[in-house]
């Protein structure tokens, strides 16, 4: 199974890919780290974000998006361009989106530590929390918390 986490910060969705087949993670190359929408982004610009992100699910053959999930208000609450992005990729065809909590993401992170440090595995230290979402999702998946 290859799945994608998406942390949306801002204008950004920050993406990882990562699959597991046969008991081993692998995090396959990818073109795109992040995608991104202009600070004043009309229509026409979310269509485009949108149509580039199933592009990179055609072209890596990704089965499942996992986007971790942001409060709607306090703090730490999303921003709107925020939502609109979380939007446009649940409305994508032809691969299930999942918007997984940040208690759920600890408590696989919790029961399943990810046991190589992070500059090892080629990411960028902004991927880090996609990766940790696609990571605790396929533990999750797996071991069925």
């Amino acid at each position: 199974m290859r799945v994608c986490g998406v942390e949306l910060s801002a204008n950004d969705a920050n993406v990882c890919l990562l699959s597991l087949a046969d008991e081993v993670f692998q995090i396959p190359d990818c073109r795109a780290r992040k995608l991104s929408l202009p600070k004043n982004a009309v229509a026409k610009d979310l269509r485009y974000f949108q149509k580039s992100f199933a592009q990179l699910v055609q072209d890596y053959k990704i089965d499942k998006i996992v986007i971790r999930q942001r409060p709607m208000k306090g703090k730490f609450a999303g921003g709107a361009v925020g939502f609109k992005l979380e939007a446009a990729l649940e409305l994508l065809d032809d691969v299930e989106v999942i918007v997984m909590p940040p208690t759920e993401i600890k408590e696989s992170l919790k029961r399943n530590p990810v046991h190589v440090p992070m500059a090892e595995t080629g990411l960028k230290m902004f991927q880090e929390t996609a990766f940790n979402t696609a990571f605790a999702y396929l533990m999750k998946d797996k071991y069925d918390i």
